[in-house]
């Protein structure tokens, strides 16, 4: 199995109880927990039984030393994790949403550690060593210049190396704001553009390809829930032309009915052969999973990264494009089911949702 490099931010996830809000909990009981787009999916590869390791810098704290051994009770490769005297770990407040509410996300990031961690400090020679494959998202970058100059550095260093590189574009507005006088969209849009030259991989939704690219597809409307699925692949194929090098495009399929309700699916195309894939399919015709009760969908979409990544590097399962589609998809369904940012599910269980078999039955 490909060793898995990822490189970002991780944070303590704070929260109330399930469907309260924070004003209702504090003062009181919260939960605390970690999290982070990039450590997200190195848990969750590691969880399905492939070799993740996370680049990362944490202040000498206690509850930074939790954080790390939370990563390595879950199987992630935590040597390369910086630990220094300067900054902060950040924080990041969650309220789950339930059925017309939606969740809701506040930061608390600034000063931290990795933000503060100069371009020169990484040793990408070392870091690289016996990599297959380097990912990382568009919220790395967004988080100070420093970690924006890292971020272009290492994606130059991998392909040079020969190290497959993907990026998960997610757009976070509130955090591209280092850049005195530029937009949010227009900042993201430039460091981006600086990044996709040496990205294999492109992972995303509807909503970053408009953001971040300026790429709509069709009639397509967040907000209402509705998705225009067929106009996906001519948002793919816009992203290859202008980015040649790019040779998959995987976008995830959301429809929110509610918080609490989630239509579920996904698109991945493939530039040989200008071939498209939908999951799941049932006879013959893309059919998403109807998630009618989640329990928390923060995560979701990076399971489903690093599920795809899993199984294009799994020996049976890469052998075809769309089985492997349909085990990320299957993943990242069962991820909604799981209180967390980390996806505690095991290949197996993945492979049996495949098979069809959502009953949701007691296994004895």
């Amino acid at each position: 199995m490909a060793r898995l490099i990822t490189f970002g931010e991780i944070m303590a996830r704070v929260e109330p109880l399930p469907t309260y809000r924070l004003r209702q909990s504090i003062p009181g009981t919260v939960n605390i927990s970690f999290a982070g787009a990039e450590a997200n999916v190195a848990a969750s590869y590691s969880l399905l039984g492939g070799e993740a390791a996370f680049v990362t810098a944490l202040p000498r704290c206690p509850l930074a030393d939790a954080c790390v051994g939370y990563l390595k009770s879950v199987g992630v490769d935590t040597s390369l994790i910086f630990q220094r005297e300067k900054g902060r770990m950040g924080l990041f407040f969650l309220e789950t949403g339930s059925c017309q509410r939606p969740s809701s996300v506040w930061y608390d990031r600034a000063d931290s550690s990795f933000s503060m961690l100069e371009p020169e400090a990484y040793d990408w020679n070392h870091i690289f060593m016996n990599a297959s494959w380097f990912h990382f998202s568009g919220i790395t970058p967004a988080i100070s210049e420093a970690a924006a100059k890292s971020a272009i550095e290492a994606a130059r260093f991998a392909k040079t190396a020969g190290v497959g590189v993907s990026i998960d574009l997610n757009f976070r507005k509130k955090l591209w704001n280092w850049r005195s006088g530029t937009s949010a969209k227009d900042l993201a849009r430039t460091i981006v553009g600086e990044i996709l030259p040496y990205v294999d991989i492109v992972f995303g939704n509807e909503e970053d390809a408009s953001d971040m690219l300026g790429i709509k597809a069709g009639t397509t409307d967040i907000e209402s829930g509705n998705l225009d699925v067929e106009r996906y692949p001519d948002v793919a194929r816009k992203i290859a032309m202008r980015y040649p090098n790019v040779q998959k495009v995987a976008f995830t399929l959301r429809e929110s009915i509610s918080a609490t309700h989630n239509n579920w699916g996904a698109m991945l195309w493939v530039n040989e052969g200008d071939r498209s894939y939908f999951a799941p399919v049932k006879n013959g015709y893309y059919q998403p999973y109807h998630i009618t009760d989640i329990v928390d969908r923060v995560g979701a979409g990076d399971s489903f990264a690093a599920s795809l990544l899993f199984a294009l590097h799994d020996p049976e399962l890469s052998s075809d494009y769309g089985t492997c589609l349909s085990f990320a998809v299957a993943a990242s369904c069962l991820c909604h089911t799981i209180h967390g940012d980390f996806n505690f599910i095991s290949r197996s269980e993945v492979v049996a949702l495949m098979k069809g078999d959502a009953s949701g039955r007691v296994r004895r």
